[in-house]
């Protein structure tokens, strides 16, 4: 049973953003600090990246744990109510997902997902690894 009413529940939900999400800024801000520079949410590829680097030919997506199914995560726990409209909601998330990477990569794209709890749990290894990743290391 949810806490909330109904329109007290679609109002929250509501105010949950699709970019400029705390998580993304805090890897754009990284990201320039270390001399990167990049567009945001460029509309011309599929599923819009949070993050392009150009010159890298990568996108980045920063997926929310819960929005993007992300496995073995506990940010990641289906809600309890509502069900018939949720799992379906997240696998179509995660579905889509993974169209939008496998499209990318087809048009020879380095594409990178990082994870709001990755982000949350060691942000200079997450750090770290898309730098290791863009200067020509394992794809």
């Amino acid at each position: 049973m949810d806490i909330w009413s109904p329109e007290k529940r679609s109002k929250v939900m509501g105010l949950v953003r699709s970019q400029n999400t705390k998580p993304e800024i805090k890897l754009r801000k990284a990201l320039f600090s270390i001399g990167y520079r990049y567009r945001i949410h460029e509309k011309k590829l599929p599923g819009k990246p949070d993050i392009v680097l150009p010159k890298y030919r990568t996108v980045i997506f920063v997926h929310g744990c819960f929005w993007h199914s992300h496995v073995d995560c506990r940010a990641a726990n289906p809600p309890k109510s509502n069900l018939q409209y949720w799992t379906p909601k997240l696998a179509r998330n995660a579905e889509r997902d993974a169209a939008h990477q496998e499209s990318l990569k087809a048009s020879g794209w380095q594409v990178i997902v990082i994870w709001e709890c990755e982000l949350r749990k060691d942000a200079p290894a997450v750090l770290s690894l898309i730098n290791e990743k863009l200067k020509g290391g394992n794809s």
